[in-house]
């Protein structure tokens, strides 16, 4: 079983949505790994689960006028992360949480992996995942000549121990932006079409978190991939899920009717 799914979009769409940690599947293999109890796991899986971010994006992909396509991890991020890097330029290898977490969103041990145990994980899920993404990135390049993706995340109300910038704001949604692949006119379109959808306009760029997902063979060299992060503090989509898939379709239309006028 592939631990990703793509779901075909309109073969003109320029939009790829991308749901990196929606799942709680972990495989047997992968759990005899992990030291924590049924109960333990439980709890770490609610913590860091982007919960219904998968639903927010597929009823978006069915409101919008031209359907995008989807990306979206099946395996749950303790399995791996796919939105790390998989080297040094990781800085949440600080705190345990790289691409192969050994610690806890509390900083308890969750494994400890030998070097051939990490190598494994990283050979069957990461690498698998970025090739696919990439893969599809390529393949819409090539039919459309542009690609932005919208990379859709949840958030908690209060910081996590394991976050490395916990005096930043927790707005109800922080777009995350790279300085290479989210033009000023993308980021205004995002802040445009997700404010409704915010109980009071309360939208932070890049805190408490920053960044977006760009395939690493992509990354810092091709402009027409361009990237932009949703980041909704989790008690705004638990209160507004409709609204929330309202306002990300509203901004799939943005971005394809802004890709066919330039």
């Amino acid at each position: 079983m592939s631990s990703f799914e793509i779901i075909p979009g309109d073969a003109q769409s320029t939009v790829i949505l991308h749901v990196p940690h929606s799942s709680t599947f972990i495989p047997a293999d992968v759990r005899a790994g992990i030291v924590l109890t049924d109960e333990e796991l439980a709890a770490e899986l609610a913590a860091i689960t982007d919960a219904h971010t998968d639903i927010i994006a597929a009823g978006a992909a069915d409101q919008a006028g031209v359907r995008p396509w989807s990306f979206v991890n099946r395996t749950s991020r303790l399995v791996i992360d796919p939105e790390r890097f998989p080297d040094e330029r990781e800085e949440l290898n600080a705190v345990g949480m790289g691409a192969v977490y050994e610690k806890t969103t509390r900083q308890t041990t969750l494994r400890t992996p030998t070097t051939e145990e990490r190598a494994d994980l990283i050979e069957r899920f990461f690498n698998p995942y970025s090739e696919g993404i990439a893969a599809l990135v390529r393949e819409r390049l090539a039919a459309v000549g542009k690609v932005t993706i919208i990379d859709v995340h949840s958030f908690p109300v209060n910081h996590s121990a394991y976050e490395l910038h916990k005096t930043d704001a927790r707005p109800e949604l922080c777009i995350g932006t790279d300085i290479f692949h989210t033009p000023a006119t993308l980021l205004e379109l995002t802040r445009e079409a997700m404010r409704p959808a915010t109980p009071t306009g309360d939208i932070e760029n890049d805190q408490p978190f920053k960044g977006c997902y760009v395939p690493l063979d992509q990354y810092g060299s091709n402009a027409a991939v361009q990237a932009v992060m949703l980041e909704i503090r989790r008690d705004v989509v638990s209160s507004n899920m409709g609204g929330l898939q309202t306002a990300t379709a509203t901004l799939i239309d943005a971005i394809e009717n802004s890709d066919r006028t330039t």
